[in-house]
């Protein structure tokens, strides 16, 4: 995984960055990650790095969610508002996390705050009970923090990114 250059960032949205990255580096299966707003924006990726690349290449990506962040991102958003309709339809209160396990992985969806969600693709072999655990210490560690200001900061901080890197 390359590191997003954090300059000039606040010390909250570095700290969130570093917690990202801790997470994709120690936990064992997990293949991406994607921190999405409530209205279904990305503020924070594992692999920011590879929109940049489809774009040099002309489109040609690797398939699957690993391939672009946008498209881990629109994922759980979609699941995101999925569960949280299916939840308000059987009255059984808010949505803490979904887990779709697939033939060969895994996608976790977590809230955060303020309908934020987390999105995990893991792999086929990755332990589903520690991606869960580890997402959850992330959500304690981020939830508090994840302020309007701070969520426009890491939006404005990923379009920058994006658009310094498309020249």
């Amino acid at each position: 995984m390359t590191a997003p250059s954090t300059f000039g960032l606040s010390s909250e949205a570095r700290n969130l960055h570093w917690l990202l990255t801790n997470l994709v580096e120690e936990v064992p299966g997990i293949l991406s990650v994607a921190v999405v707003s409530s209205d279904g924006l990305l503020l924070l990726s594992s692999d920011p790095g590879r929109n940049r690349e489809a774009r040099r290449t002309g489109g040609a990506r690797p398939t699957g969610p690993r391939g672009s962040s946008a498209d881990l991102a629109t994922i759980v958003s979609g699941i995101g508002s999925l569960t949280i309709g299916a939840a308000k339809l059987m009255d059984f209160g808010g949505v803490r996390h979904t887990m779709v396990a697939m033939d060969e992985g895994s996608l976790f969806v977590m809230s955060i705050s303020d309908g934020s969600l987390l999105g995990v693709h893991g792999s086929a072999d990755c332990d589903m009970s520690v991606v869960a655990y580890h997402m959850a210490l992330f959500v304690g560690r981020a939830g508090h923090v994840l302020t309007p200001e701070l969520r426009q900061e890491l939006r404005e901080s990923l379009e920058s990114e994006s658009t310094g890197s498309a020249r």
